[in-house]
């Protein structure tokens, strides 16, 4: 490995694990504070505290706090660090793997947007619409990006027709279960997701992702239904489980529907 090559994978680690940084922000404040997202410092969620520069840097703050605020010596969570190594090494393969810089941050948006879902919806069982409305429009713009490796779905009307489609089927699911049974069976932010992810992939997809994520999805809960802390009506969060299926799909999705066929 050339010198060039490994100052550039650095300089990618390290810009990986800002965007890491900047996602823990996002999934903290988006949910409760959207107008302090960029301008407020952060701050210990336990005293309170300001902190210092020194203390807010990536990776190498938790490291020399030992995981602990320094005011108060509360733990820091460890979704905090884990984020930060998320990015970066996603960013990292993403540029081994991909010629195109532009695709690269590209696809590390559209990773980093995925993830900060699924911690938000984990959280507190919300999708917010900034979110979701960037996967839309990412996933639009897509379809004009012919030179790009990874694509999704390169057709622009499979496009379109996957996101209407999905969308529409968790609004069914949505409206169906409000009139018969008095049911909030799921929110609007994961119709929003579907619509993003049909976009993506295409009006095929559809039934794949909605599918495995509802095994997914009660896998999720069965340990919770078992100890019967919950039952099949109690709310879960449905954007993991969705996004999960997602990724099975992409990776895996042709060999699966090709054994389902066959079989």
């Amino acid at each position: 490995m050339s010198q060039e090559i490994l100052f550039y994978q650095v300089t990618i680690f390290i810009m990986g694990l800002i965007l890491g940084s900047f996602s823990n922000v996002l999934i903290y404040r988006l949910p409760i504070d959207k107008k302090g997202i960029l301008t407020g410092r952060s701050f210990c969620i336990f005293c309170k505290q300001k902190l210092k520069w020194f203390d807010n840097i990536p990776l190498l703050s938790f490291i020399n706090l030992n995981g602990k605020c320094r005011n108060c010596k509360k733990s820091i969570s460890f979704r905090y660090i884990f984020i930060e190594l998320f990015s970066a090494i996603s960013f990292v393969l993403l540029y081994i793997y991909l010629d195109n810089i532009f695709e690269v941050v590209f696809y590390q948006i559209i990773l980093m947007i995925l993830m900060i879902i699924i911690f938000i919806d984990l959280k507190h069982f919300i999708i917010p619409d900034e979110l979701n409305f960037t996967l839309i429009f990412l996933a639009l713009i897509h379809n004009f990006f012919t030179d790009f490796n990874l694509s999704f779905n390169d057709n622009l009307f499979q496009s379109i027709i996957g996101g209407l489609v999905g969308y529409s089927v968790i609004w069914s699911i949505i409206f169906l279960y409000d009139k018969l049974k008095n049911i909030e069976a799921m929110g609007m932010g994961d119709a929003k997701l579907m619509a993003a992810l049909g976009l993506f992939f295409g009006w095929q997809s559809v039934p794949f992702v909605l599918f495995f994520a509802s095994i997914i999805g009660l896998i999720f809960v069965l340990p919770s239904i078992l100890r019967t802390k919950k039952n099949l009506q109690t709310e879960i969060p449905f954007g993991p489980p969705i996004i999960s299926a997602a990724i099975l799909y992409f990776f895996k999705g042709e060999i699966i529907i090709g054994m389902i066929i066959k079989y």
